[in-house]
């Protein structure tokens, strides 16, 4: 499948009234805005461009769009954001799932302090004790140099106390722009699988994520809406299964693989390559998220 690769999103725009933009790997880095990034927003809304934020970050979305007024992405930049953190707490909130309703209230955290808010003014009481836990809240690692078998003993204990987990974040790894990888809750959540556990994600690449973006676009035709990420296995497969146009932005998390550097575009048989390998085609590509 021939997947269009174009220069900057300038060209694309004409053709899309809105768009989900993925936060963390398109527009920064988790510490700073990508060189542009911003920029491209402005000139975005300049347009009229209706745009919705779409992460994995395991935070309220309140908190993640305080982060990024800090940082230079302005609230004006911006209609919506959701987060997985969002979405987990929700649900954890209305306990509609049958599966969430099933839950105790007591709960052990693994991630990093910053994220121990998170459940925050729910009915649920976070517990040190795993032997005394209801269900398990991963929402990432405690050091982002963690590997994972910092994590073994806690998955083991909770798999044979047959505790549910729930995947605050499904992403298995983020690179920041220096090119270091962290390790994020999705892949705590899949290896406490392979124990044979049960995890419950929330976030992209799940239809209901997605769902939720679509009913904030109300009145915006589906084939005008573009969905840029820097993952195939979340941005673009959970944009594609609710019909969704899909770009992929090459210098994220991929850049790497592609053997290139932020900014610049691969060799077109390597990108196939990639696809072909994970089964999953974006519409278009970009080298980086400038206009």
């Amino acid at each position: 499948m021939q997947i269009k690769v174009a220069t900057q999103l300038a060209p694309l725009a004409t053709k899309f009234d809105a768009f989900i933009l993925d936060i963390w790997g398109v527009l920064m880095d988790g510490v700073t805005p990508y060189p542009g990034a911003p920029e491209c927003l402005q000139e975005m809304r300049g347009t009229g461009k209706r745009v919705i934020l779409l992460s994995n970050a395991p935070r309220q979305a309140s908190l993640v769009a305080e982060r990024l007024q800090s940082i230079g992405i302005d609230r004006v930049l911006y209609d919506y954001i959701l987060t997985s953190g969002e979405a987990s707490r929700l649900a954890l909130a209305k306990r509609t799932n049958p599966h969430i309703a099933a839950l105790g209230r007591s709960y052990f955290h693994i991630g990093p302090s910053r994220d121990e808010d998170l459940l925050k003014g729910l009915d649920y009481v976070r517990t040190n004790n795993l032997e005394k836990a209801d269900f398990v809240l991963a929402t990432g690692v405690i050091d982002d140099t963690d590997k994972l078998d910092r994590y073994e003993t806690y998955l083991q204990i909770a798999a044979i106390n047959q505790l549910s987990l729930i995947c605050a974040n499904p992403d298995n790894m983020v690179v920041r722009q220096n090119g270091d990888q962290v390790i994020c809750a999705g892949a705590i959540a899949n290896r406490y699988q392979e124990l044979g556990g049960t995890a419950h994600y929330f976030g992209k690449p799940y239809r209901t994520f997605y769902e939720t973006c679509l009913r904030q676009l109300k009145g915006v035709a589906q084939n005008r809406i573009l969905a840029v990420g820097d993952t195939l296995h979340t941005d673009i497969k959970g944009a594609q299964a609710v019909g969704l146009t899909t770009a992929l932005v090459m210098g994220g998390i991929l850049a790497k693989q592609l053997n290139i550097a932020w900014g610049e575009a691969p060799a077109p048989d390597r990108l196939e390559k990639l696809c072909t390998d994970q089964g999953i085609f974006p519409d278009f590509a970009l080298p980086t998220f400038t206009w």
